[in-house]
């Protein structure tokens, strides 16, 4: 079931958390939301399953309104949100039968049901203990049955893997990838690696305005035509290399790199190259080069080019 939306618009006081945007998400499609804190992603997804009313837009959910016939819309989604909001006292079974009762499941399904949704999310081996006895990777994965319970066609969901260790985060990933091949899901992480593994399409949203739109391998080709090179010099001093570096005509941003005190990554300007200006500062300046290498632009760097402001 398609997901549309057009000039959306939420004002909170005098800033707009999020500003006339419009896209649409297609059945059987992973959309990965992308942005920095206050970028407008949750209010977004809040919007879409009628938590909040926006200002202006529209929402549909195949062609019904979320505004015209919001109970319609609310049972063709299941919603996960960030806050995982679960009774910790109740069995896992007991919960998933009250989650059933309140989506309006027959009586005579929800047995069935719950099965169903116990051997999806892997909950066979908990399903008899309480919530609050449970790990946080399989409350997670109780919060993704009760969001699936009702078999919705459109799946909302808010950090899904937030606070999982390594292995929990790679499991939850092949469950989403799982449900996707068959549901419209829209899925916001600050993990760019499990965005990038997970969805087919990323959008990102900064300042309450979509930025990019596309998938992981066109963003990266659209930030081609900015350098990004890795660069090592010996015997200067660290913060005065760095400095000199970010002074270059040519450069538009220098970071630290990590696994050394001498290298950075240095980003040029678009359409230009910085590689016989930093080769000319060292001569200059009696350092060093040990390295000047290209590095591939990652999700991780677009993500930067575009929310840095």
């Amino acid at each position: 079931m398609d997901i549309q939306i057009e000039n959306l618009t939420k004002v909170y006081g005098a800033q707009k958390a999020v500003d006339d945007i419009s896209f649409n998400v297609k059945t059987g499609e992973v959309l990965g939301f992308l942005g920095p804190n206050g970028a407008g992603k949750t209010t977004t997804m809040k919007a879409i399953t009628s938590f909040l009313a926006p200002n202006n837009g529209i929402i549909r959910i195949g062609n019904v309104s979320v505004f015209d016939d919001p109970d319609t819309t609310k049972s063709y989604i299941g919603y996960l949100p960030e806050n995982n909001p679960l009774y910790p006292e109740m069995p896992v079974i007991d919960y998933l039968r009250f989650v059933a009762q309140l989506q309006g499941i027959p009586k005579d399904g929800i047995r069935d049901r719950i099965l169903d949704m116990v051997k999806v999310c892997g909950l066979e081996g908990e399903k008899h203990k309480k919530i609050g006895e449970l790990s946080k990777g399989y409350q997670q994965r109780v919060g993704l049955a009760q969001a699936l319970i009702h078999d919705p066609e459109v799946l909302i969901l808010d950090e899904p893997t937030s606070g999982l260790d390594p292995n929990q985060i790679v499991e939850i990933r092949e469950l989403i990838k799982k449900i996707g091949r068959e549901k419209t899901v829209i899925l916001s992480s600050h993990i760019l690696a499990e965005v990038e593994a997970t969805c087919d399409r990323i959008m990102i949203i900064n300042n309450g305005k979509i930025v990019a739109d596309g998938t992981s391998e066109e963003l990266r080709r659209r930030s081609q035509g900015r350098e990004m090179l890795k660069v090592t010099i010996e015997d200067g001093e660290r913060n005065e290399v760095y400095q000199a570096l970010q002074s270059l005509a040519s450069v538009e941003m220098v970071d630290f790199a990590s696994d050394t005190k001498a290298a950075f990554e240095v980003q040029s300007k678009p359409e230009q190259s910085s590689r016989r200006a930093i080769f000319k500062l060292c001569i200059e300046n009696d350092w060093y080069l040990t390295e000047l290498t290209p590095v591939e632009t990652k999700l991780e760097d677009v993500f930067r080019q575009l929310t840095m402001n």
